[in-house]
């Protein structure tokens, strides 16, 4: 775990990572695979190592919404909040892309707040960050048209994965944007006709004019 444990030397003192070393263990999650679910007890704190995990929230008919991604050198705060409170977990966690994450148990997250300085402050500027984060989501949702929300959904599809291909349904981005295939596809057909994307069968490119 040494190897993997570099990747965060800047972030915490050397004792935590001594500490860390200890108790968590490596895990590597296939693309598609869900790692945690809504109701599901959180027993662990994911550090993202490698591969990108998305976090969303699902209303009673099961429409999905995005709610962020994780990449690299981060963790999910949705996680913080459950095990601090000891609640089941209230969002999904898929594994975007094939990824590999120190599972950190939810036993040593009060000591270690308490005892490890770096500890600390990773976990409020993680906190912090999602809760701009979906911020940003809550104000796409209320003052942004759908055309403009799509384009958002692209582009932070596109930095996520690292490439302007995007591979997607319409149904299943018309899923993470809570809204109909059927909409998705017209809007994205439009795109197409600006010069902005390129439609393939469950892929979308993206073009610099976007």
């Amino acid at each position: 775990m040494k190897e993997e444990l570099n990747k965060f030397s800047t972030v915490f003192e050397p004792e935590l990572l001594v500490e860390i070393e200890k108790q968590a263990s490596i895990i590597e999650i296939e693309e598609g695979k869900t790692i945690l679910d809504v109701g599901q007890a959180v027993r662990t704190i994911p550090l993202l190592i490698s591969g990108i995990l998305k976090v969303s929230r699902f209303d009673e008919s099961g429409k999905e919404l995005l709610l962020y991604y994780v990449h690299s050198n981060e963790s999910c705060a949705m996680t913080f909040t459950c095990c601090m409170q000891q609640y089941p977990s209230e969002i999904k966690a898929v594994a975007e892309t094939n990824a590999k994450m120190i599972a950190i148990p939810i036993g040593v997250m009060d000591e270690w707040l308490s005892v490890y300085p770096t500890w600390k402050s990773f976990v409020m500027k993680t906190i912090r960050g999602r809760f701009n984060e979906l911020l940003n989501t809550i104000d796409q949702l209320a003052f942004q048209k759908l055309d403009e929300r799509l384009i958002t959904y692209l582009k932070e599809k596109s930095r996520a994965t690292g490439s302007a291909l995007i591979n997607l349904s319409h149904e299943e981005i018309a899923n993470e944007l809570a809204s109909s295939r059927e909409v998705i596809s017209r809007l994205l057909k439009k795109l197409e006709n600006d010069g902005k994307v390129l439609l393939y069968r469950n892929q979308i490119k993206l073009l610099s004019s976007l």
